[in-house]
């Protein structure tokens, strides 16, 4: 039997269907040549006045944090990231430590919501496990400044999905997680049904999990199910082949904080960890946690793969992110690309130009 959040789900895509700007023929008035460039990037946390206004970064200010990389996000047709925790000026967090200085809970002032507009984001995953940090209130409330940006977002059981309209090009993403107040990453039927139902209404539909274990020790794609003490993080290589064959164009991963392999699978993108892209004060950023890419695709209008660009960047604790001279995330991505996909169909240059082969 299902669940009630899947009944809900249901009753959602009823309403939004009547709603929403859907068709489900070809839309003739764009160019069968047009490329679309989508780019993603991972975690984005602009620091937190929460245990103390000394994790919030110099001068008050989030968009020293992005430097010249918010003109490169704002440059692609559509810009993806994943918002690691949630926007509220006050309040208690709703998870309990014992040790506020040493446990990790993330809420970022709400004037910072306006550098994710800046830097051009289109589309924002909540699905983490930092999201829910400080309950129902900093939910809505960043629901509230995402709506009031238009930037669109998903992965919340009240809000599982969105739907945009592009330069003449209609968008769905949504985006899953193991965590409490998302829509699970396990249950891959319900992930099925809300892509079929995407794929069936949009020209392209991005989709986001947050998943796999944490850390330096974890940057491989294992053909299994990966748990991090006692929470079970998902397979998220079988989640990400699933969603394809339901229809889904790309698939942008988060969770482990480090970079992992990317692939193409049946001419869709795939990449199973963006690791830490702007985060700032209480991420650990050393070593493969520190450096991370910035993924530019271009795809036809149906979201096929066609080709793509890393852009290699990386993190120093007490800075903003910053384009990396020595390419490290490059020669990752090629090292671990070759190692957990043999049969891979891509190939990737020194400079991190993403052909096929």
């Amino acid at each position: 039997m299902k669940s009630e959040p899947f009944y809900a789900l249901l009753l959602t895509l009823l309403i939004v269907s009547q709603s929403a700007e859907c068709h489900t023929f070809p839309n003739d008035t764009i160019p069968a040549g047009r490329k679309i460039s989508i780019t993603g990037v991972g975690d984005i946390m602009f620091g937190t006045s929460f245990p103390s206004p000394k994790y919030l970064p110099p001068h008050d200010n989030p968009l020293i944090l992005l430097g010249t990389l918010a003109d490169t996000l704002a440059s692609a047709d559509i810009a993806f990231g994943n918002l690691e925790g949630s926007f509220l000026d006050d309040g208690e967090p709703v998870k309990k430590c014992k040790d506020s200085t040493k446990c990790y809970l993330f809420r970022m002032p709400e004037r910072y919501a306006s550098a994710l507009a800046t830097a051009g984001l289109d589309m924002i995953s909540l699905a983490n496990n930092h999201f829910g940090d400080f309950g129902p209130t900093a939910r809505k409330r960043t629901m509230q400044l995402l709506d009031s940006m238009g930037i669109i977002y998903g992965g919340l059981t009240e809000h599982p999905f969105s739907i945009l309209r592009k330069d003449s090009i209609l968008y769905g993403f949504c985006a899953f997680a193991p965590n409490a107040g998302t829509v699970s990453i396990h249950d891959l039927a319900e992930a099925e049904t809300i892509v079929k139902y995407l794929a069936d209404t949009c020209d392209i539909v991005i989709v986001s999990f947050h998943g796999g274990a944490e850390g330096s020790d974890y940057q491989r794609v294992p053909e299994e199910e990966e748990m991090m003490f006692t929470e079970n993080r998902g397979d998220i290589r079988k989640f990400s082949h699933t969603v394809i064959d339901a229809g889904a164009d790309v698939v942008f991963g988060h969770g482990p904080h480090v970079t992992r392999a990317v692939e193409v699978y049946r001419e869709r993108f795939i990449a199973y960890s963006l690791g830490n892209f702007c985060t700032y004060g209480r991420f650990n950023l050393q070593g493969p946690n520190g450096i991370a890419p910035v993924i530019r695709l271009d795809t036809d209008i149906s979201g096929k793969f066609i080709a793509g660009k890393i852009i290699p960047v990386y993190q120093m604790p007490g800075s903003g992110v910053r384009p990396d001279p020595d390419r490290r995330v490059i020669r990752k991505i090629r090292e671990l690309t070759a190692l957990d996909f043999p049969g891979s169909v891509i190939l990737i240059s020194e400079d991190g130009k993403i052909t096929y082969k």
